[in-house]
């Protein structure tokens, strides 16, 4: 859980750095892509530990608080991501993201197909 907390630390700094709109550390614990990425960060840790429902439900609820940023606890994010303007962003199970990235609005990441199915046909 220390390195979850340290990752969280590190979310907020990256977000006091990077965006030329936040003017103290205390303003970004406002932003909603924020919230998101936090609320990942423990969803994922949850899952990792193999704990069923939870994480799905800490996704889902900060969804509906982040106004529509949907971030699947099995997706990978790495170190130092940032989500600004995060409206409509959605980042599906699939998805690995590295270090040092920045999105925006209406974006959707780690769709593989239409349906379960579509591999095995």
């Amino acid at each position: 859980m220390n390195r979850v907390l340290a990752r969280m630390w590190e979310d907020m700094q990256v977000v006091v750095e990077k965006d030329p709109a936040a003017r103290n550390p205390f303003e970004v614990l406002l932003y909603p892509g924020l919230h998101a990425l936090w609320a990942y960060r423990v969803a994922h840790f949850l899952r990792e530990r193999g704990i069923p429902f939870f994480p799905r439900l800490v996704s889902q609820i900060a969804r509906v608080l982040t106004g529509g940023i949907e971030i699947h606890p099995g997706a990978t994010i790495g170190r130092r991501f940032f989500i600004d303007h995060g409206s409509g962003v959605v980042i599906g199970e699939t998805a690995e993201i590295g270090d040092n990235v920045m999105l925006y609005h209406q974006v959707t990441l780690g769709a593989t197909g239409w349906w379960k199915d579509m591999k095995s046909g």
